[in-house]
């Protein structure tokens, strides 16, 4: 099995993993669109350096696969940003799809983001796939995975 197969398929598992006791609490289902404006968000935030709301948009048990392979949680992820390791200048996304599963949203697409990764700019150019979960009415990120286009 190639690499990147496998970190998507063990992304996708923690995520199932992690969501199957929202089903049988409370699973609200999730729109397309909100979905879409939560990762609107999520980008704003990261852009701006916004740690409230990340912290309010990023799940606990979130599993953030970078394209250059590092694995971050929730607070990791919080951490590199506000270290200034990472600075997300611009996020753009396209070719998106949505899907949603009950309370379980997926967006699949492009980025081309232009970031600053321990002091040296790039342009980064991926695939994605974003996944946010909504249980007791709040729509939260929960997972995410990227690979570089070549």
């Amino acid at each position: 099995m190639k690499p990147f197969t496998s970190r998507l398929l063990t992304a996708l598992a923690v995520v199932l993993l992690s969501s199957a006791p929202a089903y049988a609490s409370s699973c609200d289902p999730v729109q397309a669109d909100e979905a879409v404006k939560a990762e609107d968000a999520r980008y704003e935030a990261q852009m701006s350096n916004d740690f409230a709301a990340m912290n309010s948009l990023l799940s606990e048990d979130l599993v953030y696969f970078h394209s250059s392979t590092v694995i971050d949680n929730k607070q990791t992820y919080i951490d590199s940003l506000r270290s200034g390791a990472v600075r997300y200048r611009v996020m753009r996304r396209s070719e998106v799809t949505v899907r949603t599963y009950g309370c379980v949203a997926m967006l699949t697409g492009n980025g081309n983001f232009d970031v600053t990764v321990n002091g040296k700019d790039l342009n980064v150019l991926i695939r994605f796939h974003s996944i946010w979960q909504k249980k007791d009415g709040i729509l939260q990120f929960v997972s995410w995975q990227a690979t570089r286009i070549p």
